[in-house]
């Protein structure tokens, strides 16, 4: 127990160094497992002790799941708004393509299934820029951000135009990229992220460096990617201060390494992360069916508010005769 103890402490510090926000990544895991290091205890003498680390546990699962954010531990999500008869729903697809994927054609079919509105992609490599343009008819508005090697990158497509007067954009790495979207005479920003692998890969730096990209998202946007961050981290938490973003509710483990079978994917780890701010309201996020990724696709539906119509001004003629 003291053994599971000590790193799923260390979890919680991890504004202090970026190493011990590498623990927080496996939180959920590790209170499960101090868990039931715990059952055998409570048919010994040491039944307090068993009692405690239970307990602890009990509470260190409980802020993983972003409703019970203890003493500012935990993670609180942005609420999820009921659908507007009145309003049009838009629709926002999240993917890492997995940059090798074996099966790319389950990957187009779910795009032309669900027919969402705007596409975020990770991992587009060289092999995966043929294949998106495919996609070009459906989707004749788009913005890839390479990598330098053309092995990773990410893109944005979009059914729906890029704002009048604005240019999308993209950071220097391919790990970025911005546009600004006309939806129905409204405009949002649309934003795909990827960021490496925690500590000791360069996780912290790079968002220390992607930090000016997300001070130019807009007032009114949605950020979708893939963080290799857990919800409840720090490094998601960075992100989110950064941009000035809320983080929606995870729609679950959306990563399971390849060879585990499907039915453990409860164990897989919620490294896709949408946020919002602004007029957006988000409906629902949850996960589609596997497409040949070691991540899921996330759907979001959403809407935005729409704008404030301007005050009529009454000009009173005759008070303006005399």
């Amino acid at each position: 127990m003291l053994l599971l103890a000590l790193p799923l402490a260390a979890g919680f510090f991890g504004a202090v160094h970026p190493a011990l926000d590498s623990f927080a990544h496996f939180r959920a895991h590790l209170a499960v497992l101090m868990g039931i290091a715990a059952l055998p205890v409570f048919a010994t003498r040491f039944l307090k002790v068993g009692a405690v680390f239970m307990l602890a546990a009990i509470v260190a699962f409980a802020t993983t799941s972003g409703t019970v954010p203890v003493a500012g531990l935990g993670m609180k999500y942005g609420p999820l708004y009921p659908v507007d008869p009145e309003r049009p729903v838009y629709r926002l697809v999240q993917l890492n393509l997995r940059y090798n994927n074996p099966t790319p054609e389950r990957v187009l079919s779910m795009i032309g299934q669900i027919r969402p509105d705007v596409v975020t992609l990770e991992e587009v490599s060289d092999l995966w820029a043929k294949k998106l343009e495919l996609l070009k008819a459906a989707y004749p508005y788009s913005i890839l951000c390479s990598y330098p090697h053309g092995f990773f990158g990410v893109a944005i497509l979009s059914r729906r135009p890029f704002a009048d007067g604005t240019s999308p954009s993209c950071d220097r790495r391919g790990a970025f990229a911005l546009a600004t979207i006309n939806f129905g005479g409204t405009s949002a920003d649309i934003a795909a992220l990827h960021i490496g692998w925690p500590w000791p890969f360069p996780q912290y730096r790079e968002i220390g460096g992607l930090t000016p990209y997300f001070q130019r998202i807009g007032e009114t946007a949605i950020v979708a990617g893939d963080l290799n961050a857990v919800p409840w981290s720090e490094a998601t938490t960075r992100v989110a201060k950064a941009g000035g973003l809320i983080l929606m509710p995870s729609p679950g483990a959306t990563w399971l390494p390849f060879g585990v079978p499907e039915f453990l994917r409860f164990a897989g780890l919620p490294i896709d992360n949408v946020f919002a701010k602004g007029d957006v309201e988000i409906h629902s996020i949850r996960t589609l069916d596997p497409v040949g990724s070691d991540h899921l696709p996330v759907l979001v539906e959403f809407s935005l508010k729409p704008k404030a119509a301007e005050p009529e001004i009454k000009t009173d003629l005759a008070a303006l005769v005399r």
